[in-house]
């Protein structure tokens, strides 16, 4: 089936209950008006089903090719030109800085985006989706010379970005980097080095293709602080001459196949300091960061597909009666959708992604006002809840985007174990999700090992404050005990993380992932909350699209009824302590 974009959805979300109207009264959105960024949703549609999605096949079936004589990438059939169509459109500048060619419209807008195109594309949405992350980084932390020599080219989408971190004995600890970065006279460095897992390390999309480059320079200390940052160009931009940066190979993967996965070798490549030596671990935060919103959005862009397909195949697909007499009584069977155990998976499907989706929202418009907001104390507190939800968004909405592939398929029973349909595909797309940009559990650490604590424990008391505020502000408001109980929840696990966690950090790392997921079910809590209201106000005012506010309600119900219980589950699990699991002796595991 050709993907809908979720286009009435989106706009209830970000226009009717988060305010998106507003962010036209902020100065550096001034021309974000409702209709223009509606307009812009209805195009990044229609080049999703249209451009993306066709070729999105081709990229599972076909993958990239590497030639190892030239060491050249070819990608799919239909990616060269799609991604031509893409920049050509201006999708790649959308929010980027208007100094350097950008459109400079709103963070919220470009998330809607990307799920958009991760939904028809998640392979080809890849390449413009690293470099967006390499104009941050350089906008943030690059001299002037730097910005201005790649930006422009980098935000046309003309050249592309990628991220070069991992190498083949470390991943997470960057620490053990060995890639070296050597002076040369004329201020340029050489550098020295094999890096992993690059995505859009080569390919044939772009003529030239710039690389963020983790390395240490001569006497640097051995630990994190001692990691600079570089951008190394596959081609010197003032001599058009081929630097000695070469792709090894590509690596043989499950999923995301049209994505070029590579190993790249420096031998020698000459390179370029961003910001200060030995603090390349501050610059690439701001890139990685990024990108972790950006993987949350791989997540959110394959939940609504999936959804998609099994929800046509459950209205066509006849197996069986209805346990309550024929309802497709002229036909030979009753489409599947009758069945109570297919409506609950699609109901876990369409409520997780509304919630998902109104998360992702409310972190976009709370970037928005981070940037752009004139009042100070304002800035601050949007930023504090920025920091403090981007691990939970990353984890979050890639675990439940494999989990809702998943579910997808078994509604399609056998149909979706097979290649003729969509699903498989999702699933194995979907899966290094939840890996890449710090694997999950490595954000859960990060939520309760760095978030909690960082600024006296001011992020996580920033939204208490909101969620409180809403419960004592609206008494009245929809599933507003339940919602209660969860806060309390998330109050109490809290709590014991701070008080067992400073005296053990091993109680803290056996707490942090269940800890992340009553975070999550939490906020999506307020945010049902919110939406069921703004929907009972509406269908009581006789304004809005009525089936969407009534299926609101319900849907509303659902979370409330058969997802937010995990809450408790879930305090209980982290209450419980890391006995149980790390009480195994190292002869015990194969007893």
């Amino acid at each position: 089936m050709q993907y809908q974009a979720p286009l009435n959805d989106i706009k209830f979300v970000l226009f009717d209950v988060l305010e998106g109207t507003k962010l036209q009264d902020l100065e550096k959105y001034a021309e974000a008006t409702p209709d223009l960024i509606a307009a812009v949703l209805e195009e990044a549609g229609k080049l999703a089903a249209e451009v993306l999605q066709p070729c999105n096949k081709a990229g599972d079936q076909e993958g990239c090719s590497y030639d190892p004589e030239t060491h050249e990438v070819t990608t799919p059939t239909g990616f060269k030109e799609a991604y031509r169509q893409f920049t050509e459109a201006g999708w790649a500048s959308l929010d980027a800085p208007v100094d350097f060619g950008g459109q400079g419209l709103p963070h919220t807008l470009k998330l809607i985006v990307d799920e958009m195109v991760c939904s028809a594309n998640l392979s080809l949405g890849m390449y413009p989706g690293l470099t967006h992350g390499s104009i941050s980084a350089l906008y943030a932390h690059g001299s002037p010379e730097l910005q201005q020599t790649y930006l422009g080219k980098l935000v046309s989408g003309e050249w592309t970005g990628t991220m070069c971190l991992t190498e083949p004995h470390c991943g997470t600890d960057l620490g053990l980097i060995r890639t070296k970065a050597t002076p040369l006279d004329d201020g340029s460095y050489e550098l020295e080095g094999t890096k992993i897992w690059i995505t859009g390390g080569e390919h044939d999309l772009v003529d030239n293709i710039v690389h963020l480059v983790l390395a240490k320079l001569p006497g640097a200390p051995d630990s994190t602080k001692g990691i600079s940052l570089f951008v190394v160009p596959k081609f010197l931009p003032d001599s058009g001459e081929r630097n000695p940066v070469f792709c090894g190979g590509l690596e043989h993967k499950m999923g995301i196949k049209g994505s070029a996965t590579a190993v790249m070798n420096f031998e020698k490549a000459r390179g370029w300091l961003v910001g200060e030596p030995n603090d390349g671990m501050r610059s690439m935060f701001t890139m990685m960061n990024e990108a972790r919103l950006m993987v949350g959005m791989q997540g959110m862009g394959v939940a609504e597909m999936a959804y998609q397909e099994s929800l046509a195949f459950a209205m066509e697909r006849l197996q069986g009666r209805s346990l309550s007499g024929p309802k497709n009584a002229d036909g030979p069977a009753d489409p599947i959708i009758v069945h109570p155990d297919v409506r609950r998976m699609l109901m876990r499907q369409k409520a997780l992604n509304e919630g998902m989706r109104a998360l992702a929202l409310f972190i976009g418009t709370q970037l928005d006002l981070s940037v752009a907001h004139p009042e100070d104390d304002v800035r601050e507190a949007a930023d504090d809840i920025v920091q403090l939800l981007t691990p939970v968004v990353k984890s979050f909405l890639t675990d439940e985007g494999f989990n809702n592939a998943n579910v997808g398929l078994q509604v399609l029973g056998g149909s979706g174990f097979t290649t003729d349909w969509p699903l498989e595909q999702l699933v194995r797309d979907s899966r290094i999700t939840r890996i890449y940009e710090g694997t999950n559990g490595i954000q859960a650490m990060d939520l309760v090992g760095r978030k909690l604590a960082l600024k006296g424990g001011r992020l996580i008391g920033r939204l208490f404050d909101l969620l409180n505020g809403y419960l004592t502000e609206n008494p009245a408001a929809p599933h507003h005990d339940p919602l209660a109980a969860a806060v309390k929840a998330l109050e109490e696990g809290t709590g014991w993380i701070a008080t067992n966690g400073m005296q053990d950090p091993e109680e803290a790392g056996a707490a942090a992932t269940p800890y992340l997921r009553l975070t999550a079910l939490t906020v999506i809590a307020w945010l049902w909350s919110r939406m069921a209201a703004e929907a009972k106000r509406q269908l009581d005012a006789g304004e809005g699209n009525t089936p969407l506010l009534q299926a609101k309600l319900v849907s509303a119900q659902f979370y409330f009824d058969k997802i937010l219980p995990e809450a408790g589950c879930l305090l209980a699990d982290l209450r419980s302590g890391k006995a149980s699991v790390m009480g195994l002796e190292d002869d015990q595991w194969v007893a």
